[in-house]
């Protein structure tokens, strides 16, 4: 099995690809000063970018965690993501309320798809 990662740092890689798969480190948007709106769209931005560049793309997402900083952003974050989903190709997903690595970030989405 052949194993490629792609935005590699002494950490952690951004998408790693193996076995016909990609998996995505958690996201975060880069600007933190905006809303939960806001920060998930440029995170499904980044998403695109990497599964892009992975050679997938959203329609074959099989598993994604949200991870949301206060879950009363629940319904903010779901108004982006359920735009962004393809119909017919909605993942598996968890949404869990968390402390996040930075105080500024009030969401992070990680994803695994098929190449």
């Amino acid at each position: 099995m052949s194993i490629k990662r792609l935005h590699t740092n002494a950490r952690m890689s951004q998408s790693v690809i193996a076995n016909g798969f990609v998996f995505l480190a958690g996201q975060v948007a880069t600007d933190t000063s905006l809303n939960v709106a806001g920060q998930t769209q440029q995170i499904l931005d980044k998403i695109d970018a990497l599964l892009a560049e992975s050679g997938s793309d959203k329609t074959k997402i099989v598993q994604a965690t949200i991870w949301l900083a206060d879950h009363q952003t629940f319904n903010e974050m779901n108004g982006i993501w359920d735009a962004w989903v393809p119909e017919e190709n909605a993942p598996a997903r968890a949404c869990v309320e968390s402390a996040l690595a930075f105080p500024p970030y009030t969401v992070e989405i990680g994803v695994i798809a098929t190449v």
